[in-house]
């Protein structure tokens, strides 16, 4: 089974679904769709379902079957890559549920390595070699040691992208330049996209980065970013980028915090119905919501 996209053409401005929760914590199913159709309209190059911006680890295995069936339904007619993270520990878990989401149409995975119990540097390869071998669409190997407490040198994801070009990757350490530089040099052929809410956006461009992963809540703005920068147009990247930096900067403290922020901006801008976040979380103040309304002012966000 293809994906309709090769891994050439896994670029450009790929945001994390966020997951709108009702008041009382339940799945917001209708705010989810709305959230798609949103993200089909935005401009960006693909979405990925799963991902840590979607709260992953506060969702039960049934939500998640009717997430994924409905991801891949709704933007099956859009111009948008459909990617989804493979998060499961387990290798043999981690297998079939790349497979399952290659069958069910997924255009591309992303794959999070297993950290829980600290395994092995050869586990961890073995779990990510066995992923890419069960299935032929793009797999995005997410490197987050922030969020994982998990290092990997860049010869490790060199490897891996040796191995199997299917493979892309994604880059957020903190700070990822130098690191992607040096993973580069050892794998000239590979496709880095960066995650951290796209702080280190254009350094990551400039170092050979194909594209950027934040949140989904002012997706518009980074495709903007993204734009200029193709054009050539590098003074009004970068100018936008710095109008932006205080913000992320500032949410970027701790993960609970952004995904809250990012969500209320989505409930600012009435694209989802509520901003609960399952527990725990981090509770915003009302010097928080007034800076997410500046924001969505800033830049003119409807």
């Amino acid at each position: 089974m293809n994906s309709r996209y090769a891994t050439a053409d896994i670029v450009g401005v790929n945001p994390i679904v966020a997951m709108p929760f009702t008041s009382q914590g339940d799945i917001d199913k209708r705010s989810f769709l709305r959230l798609l159709e949103h993200l089909a309209t935005s401009g960006a190059n693909g979405a990925t379902l799963f991902g840590i911006a979607s709260e992953f680890p506060k969702l039960a295995d049934i939500e998640r079957e009717w997430l994924a069936q409905a991801f891949v339904h709704t933007l099956s007619s859009s111009p948008l890559f459909r990617a989804i993270s493979v998060t499961e520990h387990c290798t043999e878990l981690a297998v079939k549920r790349a497979k399952y989401y290659q069958q069910l149409g997924a255009d591309a995975l992303m794959l999070l390595p297993p950290f829980f119990l600290q395994p092995s540097h050869d586990a961890i390869q073995a779990h990510i070699f066995a992923v890419l071998e069960a299935v032929e669409i793009p797999v995005m190997v997410q490197y987050a040691p922030g969020e994982t407490g998990l290092p990997m040198h860049p010869e490790q994801l060199a490897a891996v992208a040796v191995r199997y070009p299917h493979a892309v990757f994604k880059i957020e350490c903190n700070p990822p330049v130098d690191y992607t530089r040096a993973f580069i040099a050892q794998a000239p052929q590979a496709s880095v996209l960066n995650g951290y809410a796209g702080l280190y956006m254009l350094e990551m461009l400039a170092a050979g980065g194909k594209g950027v992963m934040p949140g989904c809540s002012f997706t518009e703005v980074y495709v903007q970013i993204y734009r200029h920068w193709q054009q050539g147009e590098l003074a009004e990247a970068q100018a936008m980028h710095q109008r932006l930096l205080p913000y992320i900067q500032r949410w970027m403290s701790h993960c609970e915090y952004i995904i809250q922020a990012e969500k209320n901006v989505l409930y600012q801008r009435g694209i989802i119905n509520s901003d609960y976040c399952r527990h725990p979380g981090w509770p915003l103040t009302a010097e928080d919501r007034q800076i997410v309304s500046r924001l969505i002012e800033d830049f003119s966000l409807s």
